[in-house]
């Protein structure tokens, strides 16, 4: 009964001016309890306002009072205008308000019915040209969309989601870069330095899947093209960069929940810096990002791996902090394949400092005498390759007369700085050590370097996720292999004298 009425009224006043009034009966159930109806009714807004916008009967401008319009003299066509702009501005806020409903259904329609009132006021703007090709694209009903996507206290995951089908419009995601970086602005600065998870994770889950154009020419698929479209902003890559570098930064600059500085970490690499005008210009977030300490600390020393050999950034303290992430836990954590495979990637230079390399030997040796089996079999074959590396190391090996166990070793485990820890004029007794270890596979992977080390390095890549329930399945799979126990095989309980004995029982 709801839609026949609903459509009855859309009839009425699409037919004549003279039902105007009856668009109150239109506008009223979006408000409605009823999700049913308010379906209904955001529907039936849809392809009313759509048929107005393409009909040019709302007023294009800026929207005087309602009360001023009918008080002065304005012709009977702009009062109709004015009048039905202000029922339109009332539907626009009733669905953003919708975006916040608590059936998904009810957020998707107001969703997809903004989006088509961005696109039909894009090609029939309610803004008035300032000059003549000047852009009347409606970013402020667009901000209206992102604000209704970032809410501060609940997860809009599965909205967001929704909506990215629309980021694949190179217009649409400029716009939206724009908004974002305006409402973290207008958010963020009332909080005093105070995370917001909902609202941050928000954000991230809008920002993070985003698609940049390579090069200007992948720039294809708008929305709506104006006449000049070459001549604007938005049509250009460089303020595409320019804009999403903006929302980084403001979005970065602000403290993060701890979960969301790994997320923006892992995808930092492929997904941001490359899209930026000035990479460099991350070095504070991975700086604070570093201080988080574990899997984070590692993963802001990636990004700084990049910017330092990508786009020259000067960061002497580099080999430093990664150091200082060498401790006791390393073979334990659960990240620790990452860990080791981006320890191979910023040790992988064969110009570092002797020194430097040394102290990183030293200090893996002296972690590893309290390592389970697993993790040391991979990083006996790791600290081969760095000797491979580094020839100049290899005195930490065969040094005569060098120390025999911690209380003799000059090596100061607890020194930060790496040149101060006199590992060069130490040695590895600790793979010494290892070498009787209770776990044969370590024993025989320690010996290793009594060996001359051949010059192909190991492919540790197949041990970094070593666990120990594969080791220990290894270990059960094994065949044993047939042991001699005599010389000559026994024929029976007492050898020959057993033969005698049964020719004795057999003559009797």
């Amino acid at each position: 009964m709801a839609g026949a009425a609903l459509a009855a009224a859309l009839e009425a006043v699409l037919g004549s001016r003279r039902n105007a009034n009856r668009v109150f009966e239109i506008l009223e159930p979006l408000a409605g309890r009823e999700q049913a109806e308010v379906l209904c009714a955001g529907r039936t807004c849809s392809r009313l306002f759509g048929a107005l916008l393409e009909r040019g009967e709302l007023f294009v401008g800026d929207l005087p009072a309602q009360e001023a319009s009918l008080a002065e003299s304005c012709s009977a066509e702009d009062k109709y205008k004015i009048w039905m702009r202000h029922r339109y501005n009332e539907c626009l806020q009733s669905l953003a308000e919708l975006l916040g409903h608590d059936a998904f259904a009810v957020q998707e329609l107001a969703l997809c019915t903004l989006m088509k009132f961005v696109e039909l006021e894009a090609k029939y703007p309610l803004i008035k040209a300032e000059w003549k090709g000047s852009l009347t694209f409606p970013r402020e009903l667009l901000k209206v969309v992102v604000d209704g996507l970032l809410p501060l206290n609940e997860d809009a995951s599965l909205l967001i989601s929704r909506f990215q089908e629309y980021m694949e419009y190179d217009d649409i995601r400029y716009f939206v870069t724009k908004a974002v970086t305006e409402s973290i602005g207008q958010v963020m600065q009332k909080t005093k330095e105070r995370p917001l998870p909902f609202y941050q994770q928000n954000v991230f889950s809008l920002i993070s899947p985003i698609n940049m154009p390579n090069k200007e020419s992948d720039m294809v698929k708008f929305l709506v093209k104006q006449d000049n479209w070459e001549e604007l902003k938005v049509s250009k890559l460089q303020a595409h960069k320019q804009a999403f570098e903006k929302m980084w930064l403001s979005f970065l600059k602000h403290k993060l929940p701890t979960g969301l500085y790994k997320k923006v970490l892992v995808i930092l690499h492929d997904s941001i810096l490359p899209y930026m005008n000035e990479p460099t210009l991350m070095i504070d977030f991975l700086t604070v990002a570093y201080g988080v300490g574990g899997a984070i600390s590692l993963l802001a020393l990636n990004g700084l791996f990049i910017l330092i050999h990508q786009h020259n950034l000067e960061y002497p303290d580099f080999y430093k902090k990664l150091y200082s992430l060498l401790d006791p836990s390393i073979y334990h954590v659960k990240y620790r394949a990452r860990f080791f495979h981006l320890l191979d990637l910023f040790l992988s230079s064969s110009h570092l400092p002797a020194y430097l390399v040394a102290a990183f030997l030293k200090r893996l040796a002296r972690l590893a005498l309290t390592a389970p089996p697993e993790a040391l079999l991979m990083v006996l074959p790791f600290i081969c390759n760095l000797f491979r590396r580094h020839p100049a190391c290899r005195v930490l090996v065969h040094r005569p007369g060098g120390p025999q166990d911690m209380s003799e070793d000059p090596y100061v485990m607890e020194e930060e700085e790496p040149s101060e820890s006199r590992a060069l004029e130490s040695c590895l007794w600790e793979i010494q050590t290892l070498q009787n270890h209770y776990h044969p596979e370590v024993a025989r992977a320690a010996a290793v370097l009594n060996r001359s080390l051949s010059e192909l390095e190991d492919d540790i890549s197949g041990l970094l996720e070593l666990s120990a329930y594969e080791l220990f399945d290894k270990e059960v799979k094994k065949k044993a292999a047939d042991v001699p126990l005599e010389f000559e095989q026994i024929r029976g309980l007492f050898g020959k004298k057993n033969d005698i004995f049964a020719q004795h029982f057999a003559l009797d």
